[in-house]
């Protein structure tokens, strides 16, 4: 009987789960969600499917997020989630394949969280599992020079977490992770209409306004957008323009949030290491860093020079995939057993 080895990296994220697999590349990207039957328990969608059903199914089909603030919130959920992108990048005949893994994790987490994150992996079918931290991983994966003696920083604003970390040798020297990011900046938004207007939207609609008007900092050209309803005395569906520079508003006390780890970090790196910051940068990864105008406020209220990350989405997968590729090099900075048991 003939098994063999693949070797996959694993961005488990809040709000997106992406694969790559050693040789070629990112071959999964896909939500972080399951379709559950309330009934039974059992998962019937997964991933993009799962997204695509979110407040359009019966009742007896439950939309569940199993990863909160960047942590496993459900673990059967999970491994059924993971099993699931395991096996559509190995292919269905599991039993003569076999995967070795790398897979990210916040720098706040608590040994537990990071025993439950491993343990899912191997219930999900992987047959070693080391972890990373996932700026550590950002920070691989737009190119910075994680290994040398000079000082990085990473700022990877995700879904449920914001990782801000400045990096020297192979090691995290300053760090503050902090359980808000985009789905903080999402309940924001929902939030300020459902204040403003007595409008409920849901969470795609209010993701959606992020994506399409929101912004950090002020706009050259400041923009507007029709978004449905429901209007909330009435319970009718309704219609209403926003603008980008409410949204800007409601989006300021969590971005606020996200500012002041990145202050607080700089607080903390040595000076030499700080001096490294200022010539070369501040560089930020994860989907937050695609809101507009975020580099900007980070620059207004750091004085630091800031640059968004080539492919921001991918930086943590494509992180993990430098450290498949290159496992001497990258060795140490895994996180063993022996580590955090």
């Amino acid at each position: 009987m003939h098994f063999f080895t693949r070797e996959l990296g694993i961005d488990l994220g809040t709000a997106n789960t992406l694969v790559y697999m050693k040789g070629r590349g990112i071959i999964i990207r896909e939500p972080s969600v399951v379709a559950v039957d309330s009934r039974t328990g059992e998962p019937k969608y997964v991933g993009q499917e799962a997204k695509e059903v979110i407040g359009r199914t019966p009742g007896s089909i439950e939309a569940v997020r199993p990863l909160k603030d960047g942590v496993i919130a459900d673990f059967e959920i999970t491994s059924a989630m993971l099993c699931e992108f395991i096996e559509k990048a190995l292919g269905r005949r599991l039993f003569f394949r076999r995967a070795n893994v790398v897979i990210c994790i916040p720098s706040g987490v608590t040994a537990v969280e990071r025993r439950a994150v491993k343990e899912t992996a191997e219930s999900a079918g992987a047959r070693r599992v080391d972890v990373i931290e996932e700026p550590m991983a950002a920070a691989i994966g737009a190119g910075l020079p994680v290994m040398e003696p000079t000082g990085s920083m990473v700022v990877d604003i995700g879904g449920g977490t914001s990782e801000v970390a400045v990096i020297s040798m192979g090691g995290i020297v300053a760090s503050k992770s902090v359980r808000i990011a985009g789905d903080a900046f999402d309940q924001a938004i929902l939030n300020h209409i459902r204040k403003k207007y007595n409008v409920l939207v849901g969470e795609r609609t209010a993701e959606n306004i992020k994506i399409t008007i929101g912004s950090a900092y002020e706009l050259e050209k400041e923009m507007t957008m029709e978004v449905s309803g429901r209007n909330l005395p009435n319970g009718l569906p309704e219609n209403i323009v926003i603008s980008s520079e409410e949204i800007r508003e409601a989006l300021r006390d969590p971005l606020s949030e996200v500012v002041d780890a990145v202050k607080n970090t700089l607080e903390k790196t040595p000076p030499e290491l700080a001096s490294d910051i200022i010539e070369k940068g501040i560089t930020l990864t994860g989907g937050g860093a695609l809101i507009r105008g975020i580099d900007d406020l980070i620059n207004a209220e750091t004085k630091m020079p800031v640059v968004v990350a080539k492919s921001p989405l991918d930086c943590v997968a494509a992180g993990t995939g430098k450290v498949l590729e290159d496992m001497d090099k990258y060795h140490d900075l895994l996180k063993n057993d022996t580590k955090y048991y």
